[in-house]
């Protein structure tokens, strides 16, 4: 008994400290190996480990030598703000974290106990990539991955941190979860990295221009959350759990206490500036009209038109979208209508509530736009939208024109409540844009050219530069003092709490990919 339990004791040891080392130091730069990640994400002593003893089967190129217990991956399962949450992390001190048979059949079984339980899984990838010793089997194993992340999309929340570098295969699986962190510095994700670019291509670039995290936050979108550190991203991951259900059928999270805290607010209309021409921050209104002006922003660096993110109403959470003025005047393009569409899917998934806030004059003319696919692009979010069965409350600012006024949650969306302030102005397109199709033959032939576009200007704008042909045509549902914005809002999210859907049988629609 004794020596069983000795050499339990021998391999347990082994198992938790592989390498010795647990937090380096390169440049100056902190990098933590995956249990000391793993400890400071999960609540104090609540992690419990799966398949510590597991080990490559491989004996080819001298890999017999090389075999390590938990195969540079951990895995287990514990507690986030006492939410039980699933995790994996990869272990850049062994075998550079490449990924083999043993290495992904870990992470397989840890993904299917979360969704057997019912609960986030956490993936903190720093790999890289395919370990090439074991050939297909790698390959294979990354496709059980792929396999995973796609039937369990929708089941539970699935979130990944780019902790290190993430090469080649290893990057189509934080690509196909819900959220995306990337810490700066250290995190890297690309398909190809500089050398081979080099080689084949004959380009030099450097890491961070490749595939650094400011890139994939600002440029391509990749990223949903950039972290200036390691510990960092672990506390926003954190965070990001408050927001989220524990999965598609678990109810939204609810602060209690907050019940009553849903009082006017005199000054908010206040923060429209005088013209409607003018930009302001959307941000602004936001920070009034949640809890305590708490606001998770989602994708907050990229296709920056748009705003998404995660908020709380009387202590409930809720998904806003919301147009930007201050960048390109709050039009849709291809990256935010791309932004928006997913962060509504991933909403409606889990029964999150949306709150959409609009002050939108059109989609993004050029021919730039026309040929990267606005047509496509912009229809993502029509069908998000459309198919989106959650609470839909919408809230129209100021202007709202055109096909963009219909993508951004209309009433012909299927919108519940749509409530306008008396600054919306509802219409086809702005006076001045109308005046030159309406009255095209007459402007040409006036004597005083200006003076007839400016009266014509006036009698459009009196007609359609306000929130009431549209409220006449039931187009809207009311239009409200902006000081009740809160309290509207928060009083539609009880009313729609129940909300029933029927939804015709199939087996699944062809968004416009």
């Amino acid at each position: 008994m004794q020596q069983a339990m000795n050499n339990f004791i021998s391999l347990k040891e082994k198992a938790l400290n592989p390498t010795g080392r647990a937090v380096i130091s390169e440049q100056g730069i902190e990098r933590l190996d995956a249990r000391t990640m793993i400890l400071a994400l999960l609540d104090e002593g609540t992690f419990t480990e799966v398949n510590m003893f597991a080990r490559h089967r491989c004996t080819d190129f001298g890999m017999e030598k090389k075999g390590v217990m938990g195969d540079s991956v951990i895995t287990g399962y514990g507690q986030i703000h006492k939410r039980r949450v699933f995790v994996y992390a990869q272990d850049f001190r062994i075998l550079g974290g490449s990924l083999g048979e043993a290495h992904a059949r870990k992470i397989t079984n840890i993904m299917d106990m979360a969704a057997r339980a019912g609960a986030p899984i956490i993936g903190l990838c720093d790999s890289a990539g395919a370990r090439i010793q074991e050939g297909t089997d790698a390959l294979a194993g990354y496709g059980g991955i792929f396999y995973r992340n796609t039937r369990y999309s929708g089941v539970v929340p699935q979130i990944t941190a780019i902790m290190g570098i993430c090469a080649g295969g290893a990057v189509y699986s934080p690509a196909m979860t819900d959220f995306v962190f990337q810490v700066d510095k250290t995190g890297y994700m690309f398909i190809t990295g500089p050398a081979v670019i080099k080689e084949v291509m004959g380009q030099d670039i450097s890491m961070d221009d490749l595939g650094g995290a400011h890139v994939h936050a600002q440029v391509t979108g990749n990223v949903d959350f950039f972290a200036e550190s390691q510990r960092a991203c672990l506390d926003g991951i954190r965070k990001l759990i408050t927001f989220i259900p524990q999965n598609n059928r678990s109810g939204v999270p609810r602060v209690p206490g907050r019940e009553n805290f849903c009082e006017r607010d005199e000054e908010l209309i206040k923060v429209l500036p005088a013209s409607s021409r003018r930009g302001f921050d959307m941000h602004r209104i936001i920070e009034r009209i949640t809890d305590d002006g708490e606001f998770l922003e989602v994708k907050a660096g990229f296709a920056r038109n748009v705003i998404v993110g995660f908020a709380r109403f009387a202590g409930l959470t809720a998904g806003i979208v919301a147009n930007q003025p201050q960048v390109f005047a709050g039009v849709l393009d291809s990256d935010s209508a791309d932004k928006a569409a997913r962060f509504v899917r991933f909403c409606d998934a889990f029964n999150i509530p949306l709150i959409t806030l609009v002050d939108i004059p059109g989609y993004m003319p050029g021919v730039q736009e026309e040929y990267k696919g606005i047509i496509r692009h912009g229809a993502k979010l029509l069908y998000a939208y459309s198919e989106a069965t959650v609470p839909k409350i919408t809230v129209i600012l100021r202007k709202a024109f055109g096909g963009a006024y219909i993508a951004m949650c209309s009433k012909h969306l299927g919108a519940d409540l749509v409530l306008a302030w008396p600054t919306a102005e509802i219409a086809v397109m702005g006076a001045e844009g109308a005046v030159k199709v309406i009255f095209k033959k007459e402007i040409a032939a006036a004597q005083d050219i200006n003076a007839f576009r400016q009266e014509k200007i006036k009698e459009y704008e009196s007609k359609f530069a306000n929130p009431y042909e549209a409220a006449f045509k039931m187009h809207i549902d009311d239009v409200i003092d902006p000081a009740e914005t809160r309290v509207r809002i928060i009083n539609a999210l009880d009313v729609f709490t129940e909300k029933k859907e029927q939804a015709l049988w199939k087996k699944h629609g062809n968004i416009p990919l």
